[in-house]
């Protein structure tokens, strides 16, 4: 099936027909393979019960489907309707707060992607370009229901003075201008700048020059409307395509695409393109271990090749270059914006209902929420780093 826009189409026939996890030649399970009844139990979570978090099992033929591939099989399955839940947010909250999902057991899908990953490089420019076609190129309207005024689709900082989305987002915005201590005239680069909300606001209010690269045919060409008559140039380029120096480098939601083999040459790019003494301010997911593998599903459906760096990888990755100035971590923001988002998604739906379809309506439902679900459990985080080129003198001067 092909989801039709005016100027773009994007295959999503591999989501309508998913390769199934089903073990071939297995017989049928009737019954949750064993790690799957350890893990509701702890979790508190119950098959066909009545509270909003239980499970809703409506194809027996769900439990096979999980026993080859955890991962694929859960959202897959979803998808396809086997299962639902009244609140996805609450039954991923209480499976990944029991900590039972580091029990289930690899599947040969599984070490298959392993294997793929220790030996390819999955986040090489030629797949980049994918993941603007697959999930970034899907259509700027959908995307202006789900979001705030500025498009921003990171988290925003619900500071305690934020009352919607909106004023979440440009908490946001503002907070890291003042952590980068942004000065009127100041040469300043982006890399992977979406719909160009931070150029943009940035230019506004603070009176900077900006250069923003971006991938996304749709992003870049929404972004260049937005920005007329501000000092801001939007090259349609890969982030590894950056040259020039700077006075202070963003990355705002760039580096959960950036994959654990280009790491160094990241940080290396950054420190190359800053001038002397200068900031770079790193906004980006993170987990509590460090992998060298992709979600299957999240790799699948959302975002191809998609990986979440640890601290350990960025500390190693920036080693000699920088010096952290600043560590911040709020994460519980991000279950807000998921939930935010997620609201807009559910009203504005029947919008896009006969365009998109329920397939498409399930898979994104399961992406919010499963997402919302692992930030509320403290399963990932969202961190915000200054680092600074050779370290501020005095001192960085602590923003909230």
């Amino acid at each position: 099936m092909l989801i039709r826009h005016k100027k773009i189409n994007v295959d999503l026939s591999h989501r309508d027909n998913p390769v199934s996890s089903t073990r071939k030649g297995s017989p049928s399970m009737t019954r949750p393979p064993e790690w799957l009844e350890d893990l509701f139990c702890r979790a508190d979570i119950r098959i066909n019960g009545s509270r909003p978090w239980d499970l809703q099992c409506h194809d027996d033929a769900f439990y096979e489907r999980i026993a080859g591939d955890a991962s694929l099989g859960f959202g897959e399955s979803y998808m396809d309707g086997m299962w639902d839940c009244e609140a996805l947010d609450q039954f991923f909250d209480r499976a990944l707060s029991a900590h039972r999902d580091r029990k289930v057991p690899l599947s040969r899908a599984m070490l298959v992607d392993v294997v793929k990953a220790r030996l390819f490089n999955r986040q090489n420019k030629q797949r980049a370009i994918q993941v603007a076609k697959v999930h970034y190129d899907i259509g700027n309207a959908f995307y202006e229901a789900m979001l705030d005024p500025y498009m921003q689709y990171t988290c925003a900082y619900w500071n305690g003075t934020a009352r919607d989305l909106a004023s979440a987002q440009e908490a946001k915005l503002d907070l890291i201008c003042r952590k980068m201590g942004l000065v009127p005239g100041e040469k300043i680069l982006e890399l992977g700048c979406g719909w160009g909300g931070f150029a943009r606001y940035a230019a506004e209010h603070y009176g900077v020059q900006v250069i923003a690269y971006n991938i996304s045919n749709a992003q870049v060409e929404w972004a260049r409307a937005r920005c007329k008559g501000l000092p801001v140039e939007f090259r349609l380029q890969d982030y590894r395509e950056a040259t020039g120096t700077f006075d202070k480098v963003a990355a705002i939601g760039l580096c959960e695409h950036v994959g654990y083999k280009n790491y160094s040459s990241f940080f290396e790019l950054v420190h190359r393109c800053l001038e002397p003494g200068g900031i770079f301010l790193l906004h980006t997911i993170g987990r509590n271990s460090s992998t060298r593998c992709c979600d299957a599903w999240i790799d699948r459906y959302i975002f191809p090749g998609g990986m979440l760096p640890s601290a350990t990888q960025l500390g190693q990755a920036m080693d000699g270059l920088f010096v952290i100035e600043d560590w911040h971590s709020f994460g519980t923001d991000y279950d807000h914006t998921l939930m935010a988002w997620h609201a807009n998604f559910e009203k504005s739906w029947p919008r896009f209902s006969a365009e998109y379809g329920e397939r498409f309506y399930r898979m994104w439902r399961y992406y919010l929420l499963s997402c919302a679900g692992a930030f509320r459990s403290r399963d990932i985080q969202l961190w915000q780093l200054v680092l600074s080129k050779d370290g501020i003198r005095g001192g960085w001067k602590g923003v909230r």
